[in-house]
């Protein structure tokens, strides 16, 4: 038995253009062998690369994107966006005690064609001038809260393309 590092080749992957570094990282895959190609087995790959290292700005650090390979041309994976996300230490820090938590979630078509699933969070804040501590929101404001998100979520993503709702996210 060799060393099974023999077997692998190396690939690079390469971030869309909408991000100004297009080189993100490398990715290991088993030689062709047979009836099995390597670069068959690349493509659907999902990856996952912080936003801070695709656009060289430390103020982004806080998200994550997932890229999809699409294509493989010769030695270079090409990509593709497949989501974002914020890390867990963002979100932690975001909530705090005494107010409510408002979630909600709508599935979007772009004008592409692409069903993009939407995730928004939101707090209730206190007034500058309130002297109680909490701050709760009633369930009834909840709803009208939720239901004021979804219509803007729905109306902001439906008009635009996918490259033009992740460049107005602020993601690229």
């Amino acid at each position: 038995m060799g060393d099974p590092f023999l077997k692998k080749e190396w690939y690079d992957i390469k971030a869309p253009s909408m991000f100004s570094v297009r080189n993100c990282g490398k990715t290991l895959i088993t030689r062709t062998q047979g009836t099995k190609i390597a670069t068959e087995e690349l493509k659907g790959r999902v990856l996952e690369v912080n936003l801070a290292d695709l656009n060289n700005d430390e103020d982004q650090a806080s998200k994550k994107i997932k890229l999809c390979i699409e294509e493989v041309q010769g030695r270079n994976c090409l990509t593709d966006f497949h989501g974002m996300e914020l890390t867990r230490d963002k979100i932690c820090s975001m909530i705090q005690k005494f107010q409510s938590l408002i979630e909600a979630h709508v599935d979007v078509k772009t004008t592409d064609g692409f069903t993009v699933r939407m995730f928004v969070i939101a707090f209730t804040k206190k007034r500058p001038d309130q002297v109680k501590t909490s701050c709760y929101a009633q369930s009834a404001q909840i709803r009208k809260i939720r239901k004021k998100m979804t219509d803007i979520m729905t109306a902001e993503a439906g008009k635009v393309s996918l490259r033009e709702l992740v460049k107005k996210l602020g993601f690229a």
